[in-house]
């Protein structure tokens, strides 16, 4: 009796020492973890909080169509990954944000492929004019494979490309009359900053002047610049028609927005939730692009109703004939990727 008093005795006094030890050292004792049957611990997925910038207002179709990634990312995730959108350029100008991605300071961006190009010169391609028929043709390219192998090749410039969003067509605009491409000489003209755009301009005629998106309003009120180039929805959301009023139809370009993470997060994530990141990123494609459509009439809708001189070009052959030393120029640069566009075609 007295020796199993002493042993209760002992166990008591063991068990009270490891307390006073981990005590002590600030610790706690772990919580149990079920194991599988084949006595493995599961293993815990990490959460991540990351941040995507974008240029635009909070309601605007590549904003909406970044809610949506990120809402399928955490769906996806089970919450494990959220994603926080910042519109309004709140983290900076594309040209500043891209330069945080490929540090991994900024996680993920939507971007137009027209300041991309500076980092990665394939990107260039897109700004070349008249090399989409229409949209068909240009969601045809985009969604083949060799539209795929673009978006991976920014792995080179350390980002990856998730999917590209809809941008629509476009058109110049101006504080002067703009009926033909003889009516853009000698005017400034804002343009996206690469060597493509600036191209454009000087084959019409016109100076180029590259402006981060947020200067423009001011450079036209100003008188800096006389004219500028974009789609319905920016020209109706920047206010830019309410310096220059007058928009010629000529849909010089189809630029396509690029949905992309920086490399150094993309390898941080394990591969179920590159996986997951990835289908999030292909699903949200179609509801960016039914935004957008929805947008665009009503951003044309607007303007029209707002007293803005509209212009249709019936011929684009004067234009054509314009840029062709342009795509001279540059179609040994780009002649696999023309060469898959004008495929994409049929």
């Amino acid at each position: 009796m007295k020796k199993r008093f002493r042993t209760v005795i002992g166990f008591l006094a063991a068990a009270m020492a490891v307390a006073a030890g981990l005590s002590a050292c600030g610790g706690s004792a772990k919580p149990h973890i079920a194991t599988t049957s084949g006595g493995k611990v599961p293993e815990k997925r990490s959460a991540f909080t990351f941040r995507l910038a974008e240029t635009h207002p909070p309601d605007y179709p590549t904003t909406l169509g970044d809610k949506k990634f990120a809402e399928l990312v955490s769906q996806k995730s089970n919450g494990r990954i959220k994603i926080d959108v910042f519109p309004n350029s709140q983290l900076g100008e594309e040209k500043q944000v891209l330069e945080q991605v490929q540090l991994g300071a900024i996680e993920f961006s939507r971007v137009s492929s027209g300041p991309l190009a500076e980092f990665n010169k394939a990107f260039g391609v897109f700004s070349l004019p008249y090399i989409f028929d229409n949209a068909q043709h240009e969601w045809n390219f985009l969604s083949s494979a060799d539209g795929n192998k673009l978006l991976e090749g920014l792995s080179a410039s350390m980002m990856l490309g998730l999917a590209y969003y809809d941008s629509g067509a476009r058109h110049f605009y101006s504080s002067k009359p703009l009926r033909s491409p003889e009516d853009l000489k000698g005017q400034k003209i804002r343009v996206q900053q690469n060597k493509v755009n600036i191209a454009l301009i000087t084959a019409l005629g016109a100076s180029a002047t590259p402006l981060s998106y947020g200067d423009v309003l001011g450079a036209l009120k100003a008188g800096t610049v006389e004219a500028a180039e974009n789609n319905w929805p920016s020209y109706d959301t920047s206010k830019h028609f309410q310096a220059a009023p007058n928009l010629i139809l000529d849909g010089h370009q189809r630029v396509p927005e690029v949905l992309l993470i920086s490399k150094v997060t993309w390898e941080k994530l394990s591969p179920e939730d590159k996986k997951v990141i990835k289908q999030a990123a292909a699903e949200s494609v179609d509801y960016q692009r039914e935004q957008w459509t929805s947008f665009e009439k009503k951003s044309e809708q607007r303007m029209r109703s707002a007293g803005v001189a509209v212009t249709e070009v019936k011929d684009l052959k004067p234009w054509q004939d314009a840029v062709k030393p342009i795509i001279d120029s540059y179609r040994e640069d780009y002649k696999d990727v023309l060469d898959a566009i004008d495929k994409a075609r049929n």
